[in-house]
């Protein structure tokens, strides 16, 4: 597997628990009663899989690399990918604290409001990174940058999320489907990312 296939798996697991928020969402618009903690799933798989594993992965292996072989940071596809990460964390840290303030309609309708604010820029953003940005990469890089950025991949995840957690999102992520997009098939095994 390439590095940039690894990020496209993990792409198509973000783009599944977006339309898991999006259908949360569209629920508790019509009144519909929702756990808290189906959010609070949500919001963890947002902040740990995508942000500290998934983003870190390109801005820690990926983006060096790029650089490395002479596409600037600035004025380019990199710095447009940096400062929309930086977007999506604003979101996602006005979703944790509208949802800490839960019991408020206001919260809940700021709540909803960033959840397709932060939908909206995500899916722009891996349309991007999977049409231009991957298919540059593997252009430019190695075949030996390429196991590099494998290896580091693995260690940052480890790190960062530690051994196992990828599976476990992978589950939360078919049991969140299962009550929010009941007629959508589970992600199919090829799309969840292999350690």
């Amino acid at each position: 597997m390439k590095a940039t296939e690894q990020l496209i798996a993990e792409h198509a697991a973000i783009t599944r628990m977006l339309d898991i928020l999006e259908a949360a969402c569209a629920r508790l618009e019509t009144g519909g009663i929702l756990a808290r903690k189906d959010f609070e799933q949500m919001l963890e798989f947002f902040i740990v899989f995508a942000d500290r594993c998934h983003h870190a992965k390109e801005e820690r292996c990926l983006f060096p690399a790029l650089e490395e072989s002479g596409v600037p940071r600035s004025n380019g596809p990199i710095g447009v990918m940096l400062a929309e990460h930086e977007q999506g964390r604003r979101y996602v840290r006005q979703m944790v604290k509208d949802l800490e303030q839960w019991d408020s309609p206001a919260s809940r309708e700021r709540f909803v409001s960033s959840a397709r604010g932060y939908r909206n820029l995500l899916l722009m953003h891996i349309q991007k990174e999977n049409g231009v940005l991957f298919p540059l990469a593997d252009a430019r890089l190695t075949a030996e940058v390429d196991d590099a950025m494998l290896r580091g991949f693995s260690a940052l995840e480890e790190k960062e999320i530690g051994s196992g957690v990828h599976e476990q999102f992978h589950a939360r992520i078919d049991a969140l489907s299962d009550t929010y997009l009941p007629n959508r098939p589970a992600l199919h095994e090829s799309e969840h990312v292999a350690e």
